[in-house]
């Protein structure tokens, strides 16, 4: 049952991110990017990470897609204009993807021969309990830098807002 929801949620994940590039609405766009991240919300839950799950649901479904939407409502951003490709990229497009992606499995699988295979539910540190542990024993340094990057951000954010309204 776990795999057949995996790859049911898995095709659905892929479906809506091709949608997304292939969109020339950016409504649609983000619709389809928020269809990417609750796919993501449910295989997380199908690995047994629950808090990444609900943080998936919570912060990027939810709060950054709407950040998303509201920012192409108000630039009004319209459809984009399609114009004509290239002979060179019509041609060697899709053979070359392929390769690509072959090229990418092929190094994964030969740069971690002894990896151990993902099994469902086979993670039991997904709850808000091991993840606070880790945030600030383990991974203390990373998460404080990251709060002063976004502290910065913010207050740049604020500066360019004050240059604008004068």
């Amino acid at each position: 049952m776990d795999v057949i929801l995996f790859l049911i949620f898995a095709a659905i994940a892929v479906v809506c991110g091709f949608n997304v590039v292939v969109q020339s609405h950016p409504i649609a766009s983000a619709i389809s990017l928020i269809g990417v991240m609750g796919s993501l919300a449910v295989l997380y839950l199908l690995l047994g990470a629950e808090f990444l799950a609900a943080a998936q649901v919570i912060v990027y479904a939810g709060a950054i897609m709407v950040l998303f939407v509201f920012v192409i409502m108000l630039l009004n951003a319209g459809a984009e204009i399609r114009k004509g490709r290239a002979l060179l990229a019509q041609v060697l497009g899709i053979p070359l993807l392929f390769t690509f992606l072959g090229l990418m499995a092929y190094f994964a699988r030969n740069m971690f021969p002894g990896a151990a295979d993902v099994r469902f539910g086979g993670f039991q540190h997904g709850t808000a309990a091991d993840v606070g542990r880790a945030l600030f024993t383990q991974y203390l340094l990373p998460f404080e830098v990251v709060s002063v990057l976004i502290l910065i951000a913010i207050l740049g954010a604020v500066v360019l807002a004050q240059k604008e309204m004068e």
